[in-house]
């Protein structure tokens, strides 16, 4: 009797479960630090900005010195940004621009729009307000304020924001291991000829990117011939310095099929086959200390297993806690009159209305409808339902 195949719930715990975090710590430049994940929080031990600075370009004064409208003042001294400017004097104005240190003395900046230059004066034309188009010393981040938590992954704002506390170094997790080869006797890369009954190698191109952006370190140890000694020697030659070994196709039971037998050979498999469409036949397990995934070969079908479950593993194995894609829920832009026994991800885009519009060809093979779509709606095991219901919506836009 076969076993029953996993839900996407039982698969996702599984790996979650699984997935142990590197240990090991290193100190890298900022420059250097996007997509990493910090070990130590960031705590900032200055205020940012660091002095009350001008929203805009205009005119430093004291409010007291505008009692009504179109009242002319000298214009006393120039504040461009970076200055450290004299104190103001009573009675005049401040020429200044947008970041400039505010004058001591002066509380309010008149936007320059609102003003008229006469001379070697200014004719202010409103009446100010204290504290008007100044930005305040820590407005942004207090001395001692928590900047960034250990755990976060750190992305281009993030990175930003420690650049302005003026961190030069942070410390991190190392980057993920990851080797990756690809099985398959009709494959040819890019370039090559295309002899009869072979395809090209897009698996290589997607996996490896998807890999890159999410900051792994890849050893490609390319094509691997459809043969069990082949396989297990790829295997071992793979595990033995990665953390993780993620090969492409060969993972069902076809004669052709021999990544499932080399994987029980030289270590062990825990999970494989789930309950979803596209993606059916995703291996999980052990070569040696490293873990192992083993993609299906159709394209569609590595993609949307890579997104949906692999990342996670990873990204959790990178050190983030939190590693699945943000979902929303969407009007669907279509009937789905079918009840599938699978639980099933649609490529989809989101249309002028917001509503979800699916590729018309779903098939595993299809390529062409994961660059075209933008999104994925997923669909329960058992679920029908007609256009305008609302559906989880998960966003490739966000996730790769």
């Amino acid at each position: 009797m076969k076993a029953p195949l996993l839900t996407f719930e039982e698969a996702l715990g599984q790996l979650l479960s699984a997935a142990r975090p590197v240990a090991e710590r290193e100190s890298v430049g900022l420059l250097d630090a996007s997509g990493r994940v910090l070990t130590a929080d960031l705590v900032s031990a200055l205020a940012v900005p660091p002095h009350d600075n001008s929203a805009m370009d205009g005119y430093a004064l004291r409010v007291e010195d505008v009692t009504q409208p179109a009242i002319r003042l000298p214009v006393s001294q120039r504040v461009p940004a970076g200055a450290d400017p004299v104190p103001l004097v009573a009675g005049t104005a401040a020429r200044i621009f947008t970041g400039a240190p505010i004058p001591p003395g002066a509380d309010a900046v008149v936007m320059q729009e609102r003003c008229r230059a006469d001379g070697d004066g200014v004719v202010v034309d409103e009446l100010p307000r204290i504290g008007q188009n100044i930005r305040r010393r820590g407005e942004d981040i207090e001395v001692g304020a928590p900047v960034l938590s250990v755990g976060s992954r750190l992305n281009a704002a993030g990175i930003g924001l420690a650049a302005s506390i003026g961190v030069p170094t942070v410390s991190v997790l190392r980057r993920l291991r990851v080797a990756v080869f690809f099985t398959g006797d009709e494959l040819r890369e890019p370039g090559e000829a295309l002899v009869p009954g072979a395809i090209f190698n897009s698996n290589r191109y997607m996996v490896r990117s998807l890999l890159a952006t999410l900051g792994c370190n890849v050893t490609d140890l390319g094509i691997v011939r459809d043969d069990l000694g082949a396989t297990r020697d790829a295997l071992r030659r793979a595990a033995a310095d990665h953390d993780v070994v993620l090969t492409c196709g060969g993972v069902s039971v076809g004669e052709e099929d021999h990544v499932k037998a080399a994987v029980e050979a030289e270590g062990a498999l825990s999970l494989w086959k789930i309950a979803i469409k596209p993606g059916k036949p995703l291996a999980f397990g052990r070569v040696g200390d490293a873990d192992f995934i083993g993609l299906p070969g159709n394209p569609v079908s590595a993609f949307v297993t890579f997104v949906m479950l692999v990342q996670a593993f990873l990204l959790r194995r990178m050190g983030l806690q939190d590693p699945m894609p943000a979902r929303r829920e969407v009007p669907a832009g279509f009937d789905w009159p079918r009840a599938e026994s699978r639980r099933e991800f649609v490529r989809v885009q989101l249309d002028a209305e917001g509503r979800a519009v699916q590729h018309p060809r779903q098939g595993s093979g299809v390529l062409s409808s994961c660059a075209w779509a933008d999104g994925l709606l997923d669909i329960a095991p058992g679920r029908s339902f007609t256009a305008g219901e609302r559906l989880p919506y998960i966003s490739l836009r966000e996730t790769y």
